[in-house]
């Protein structure tokens, strides 16, 4: 298949049962009907995942979502084609799908990326079943996440951390502290993003978040500014990213720069506290500014957020104004 040779085992004690396996292949190769009547011929599993990902293409899909649904399906047809299932009635059964996610742990260690995966592949079964090529939707088990709640930098483990990091890592872990962004957003800052106001004598970084598009003003300190405009990469456009070739992989740089930050956590001997250690710096810049009693949907828009209800979920314990309200009620009791 594609020019390469699959083998496996038939199980069978004849020549005879080893050929009603390989006809059985066949079938599945060619499209031939089985023997029960199904809806449509069974498609391969190659050409249904190639018609998914063009539809998800015309959708005008977020790159790094249409990326994650490309690299997920391509390990589920590596797996199916090493069980030699090739067409999707045969693929997409129930067991095949199981054995496929018992091997997700290695690859996807946090239980929210793999209740991701698992949300990608149900997307892609609701496809073949619309289009007619399976006759049900197989139900996997939902998938518990035990990711705990992200907590936000003592000021001590702040400093602790900066003693760890050194050259452009420490300058990418102040910014996210200072700024809230992303680690996406400020692995990918672009020294044009930075803005100075003469008449305030304030720097802003001026730009849209990558996941959400919405539009980001956030002022930042002055020592931190002039540190990220000093900073040098060989790059005349982008801060922390050295992008030599426009084939040049922004996933790839990401990741390696929220591999450096662990690697900083690590040393340093502070607590990660949640799957995407990046979040701390994320949320200590939300924290500090709540309980110093800034507005919730002011610090909604200096994280990108598209609704204030997304700040609300994530930190309204932290809200300043709304405990001292509640203090000040249990106290009157």
């Amino acid at each position: 298949m594609g020019g390469k040779q699959y083998r496996r085992k038939t199980g069978a004690r004849s020549w005879a049962g080893a050929e009603e396996v390989k006809c059985a292949v066949e079938a599945q190769l060619t499209g031939n009907a089985p023997a029960t009547p199904t809806r449509g011929h069974d498609r391969l599993l190659s050409e249904a995942i190639e018609a998914f990902l063009e539809s998800k293409k015309a959708q005008g899909l977020n790159p790094h979502v249409l990326y994650m649904h490309k690299r997920e399906h391509k390990r589920l047809l590596d797996f199916s084609k090493g069980r030699s299932l090739f067409g999707i009635k045969q693929a997409l059964v129930m067991d095949n799908l199981i054995a496929y996610r018992s091997t997700w742990p290695p690859v996807y260690p946090s239980s929210w990326t793999r209740a991701v995966v698992q949300a990608h592949l149900n997307t892609f079964l609701y496809f073949c079943h619309n289009a007619g090529w399976i006759d049900r939707v197989p139900r996997l088990s939902p998938l518990k996440i035990d990711s705990p709640e992200t907590e936000p930098l003592t000021d001590a483990e702040y400093n602790k951390l900066l003693d760890h990091a050194t050259g452009k890592t420490r300058t990418l872990i102040k910014l996210m502290r200072w700024s809230g962004l992303a680690i996406r957003d400020a692995a990918t800052l672009k020294r044009g993003d930075l803005s100075f106001n003469r008449e305030a004598g304030l720097y802003r970084i001026i730009r849209k978040r990558k996941k959400t598009g919405a539009d980001l003003y956030i002022p930042i300190p002055k020592d931190l500014a002039k540190e990220l405009l000093a900073a040098l990469n060989g790059n005349p456009a982008y801060v922390f990213w050295n992008r030599q070739k426009a084939t040049s992989s922004e996933l790839s740089h990401v990741g390696k720069m929220g591999q450096r930050i662990t690697a900083a956590f690590e040393r340093a001997g502070v607590e990660r506290k949640c799957q995407m250690v990046s979040h701390r710096l994320r949320a200590t810049f939300a924290v500090d500014l709540l309980t110093k009693g800034v507005p919730l949907e002011h610090v909604s828009k200096l994280l990108g957020h598209k609704s204030v209800t997304t700040t609300e979920k994530h930190y309204a314990k932290s809200v300043k104004g709304r405990q001292d309200r509640l203090d000040a009620l249990v106290s009157a009791t």
